[in-house]
């Protein structure tokens, strides 16, 4: 490490304790850290949107040519979830990759259980990067934990010279380089960045449509001061990732007094004490919503949230919970307002709480779609269609 880039670092270590320099820039030390030949930073192309971020810098998010880093749990049992960002990639003529060689984070050990290390985590997160690198596609990432868990990743290798050495070997074996983005960017911040080019192809008025957000704890509470504030949206300290699209699109965003509530998945929650999980979703989220909001659909952006808030008013129900909300992410919403099919792209038999009114107040005939989306499993069954192509759901 050059005596710079040490400088730099050991600023940087006496500002970790400063709380009134929370506006630092973190490429600073990025920059000075391939500039000394650590590293390759990954830069955002040209075509890029500048959105503002907690406090008062500014966060490029690329447009297109973007790597999709997927999300285990919305591949594993919300499909929709994904399928409704590719949707809209591909209708605003945006082009990206889907890789097949992206692995998971690992977050999800990390999280439940913390039996992994420091030095795999960040290995993984670097073979990710340099997976995305090597297509010459800016990653983009779907998964609210992976995006924070990423951010801390990447604030431990600026700052600890041990870590970069031990990562650098493991990359080393794999033969890949040694890769950190310029941004590390969340899909519902890509959202929040084309809301306006989203907003004018909304096909629908919605305009009656009642809307509450829950905001992801990973999304804004790691590494806090990256991720996206609007003075526009909200005068306080929200973060307006998905509300800003939800205003965008004319829908009716109302607000409730227990926002900054986790959604209760909590990882390890939501594998060993489950009952709590299910308390705290329905309780101290979805209930509140209802007596002081009474949305028509709660909308939020990250795996977890929508599992706990969708899956948990199934059980709740049973007790006579004042429940029955449905749940979706900002992509799956914003796709529907598109124009997208709610089976064959949003995928919403997949979600527990009934979505059917939702669907019908925002001028949806399900029954029609339900059953078109029938007849098209039927073609498969026959060996018809051998497969659906994205050509048959409006793209």
């Amino acid at each position: 490490m050059s005596d710079a880039v040490g400088v730099i670092l050991s600023k940087k270590q006496k500002f970790e304790r400063t709380p009134d320099r929370r506006n630092h820039d973190f490429h600073e030390e990025l920059f000075a850290l391939e500039a000394a030949g650590e590293l390759i930073v990954q830069r955002v192309s040209d075509d890029f949107v500048s959105v503002p971020t907690k406090y008062g810098l500014q966060k490029k998010i690329q447009r297109g040519h973007l790597w999709h880093h997927k999300s285990c749990g919305q591949c594993g049992h919300i499909p929709g979830y994904s399928t409704s960002i590719f949707w809209i990639m591909r209708k605003l003529g945006y082009d990206y990759d889907d890789p097949r060689d992206q692995t998971s984070c690992t977050a999800w050990n990390y999280y439940a259980s913390a039996t992994s290390n420091q030095a795999a985590q960040a290995a993984v997160a670097l073979r990710n990067f340099a997976a995305a690198y090597e297509t010459g596609y800016f990653p983009l990432i779907h998964c609210g934990t992976s995006y924070g868990h990423y951010k801390e990743v990447r604030s431990e290798l600026l700052h600890q010279p041990e870590l970069r050495a031990q990562v650098r070997k493991v990359l080393a074996k794999l033969n890949k380089e040694m890769v950190i983005p310029e941004e590390i960017v969340h899909y519902s911040e890509w959202l929040y960045a084309m809301k306006d080019e989203i907003a004018s192809r909304s096909i629908l008025d919605l305009s009656k449509i009642g809307v509450t957000v829950h905001p992801a704890c990973h999304y804004y509470k790691l590494v806090e001061g990256d991720a996206i504030y609007d003075p526009d949206v909200y005068h306080g300290q929200r973060t307006a990732a998905v509300s800003g699209l939800v205003l965008s699109l004319g829908a009716d965003l109302r607000s409730y007094s227990t926002f900054f509530d986790c959604c209760g998945f909590g990882f390890r929650h939501i594998l060993v004490q489950r009952d709590f999980t299910r308390s705290f979703a329905t309780l101290r989220k979805i209930e509140v919503m209802k007596e002081e909001a009474d949305p028509d659909v709660v909308l939020t952006h990250d795996t977890g949230c929508v599992t706990a808030l969708d899956k948990s008013q199934f059980a709740t129900q049973a007790h006579e919970r004042n429940v029955g909300i449905p749940v979706m992410s900002e992509a799956q919403f914003a796709a529907l307002a598109m124009g997208a099919h709610p089976f064959k792209v949003c995928q919403l038999h997949w979600h527990s709480t009934n979505y059917r009114p939702l669907l019908e107040k925002m001028g949806i005939d399900w029954e029609a779609a339900w059953a078109e989306f029938q007849e098209d499993l039927k073609k498969l069954e026959r060996g018809d269609q051998k497969y659906l192509t994205w050509a048959d759901v409006g793209v």
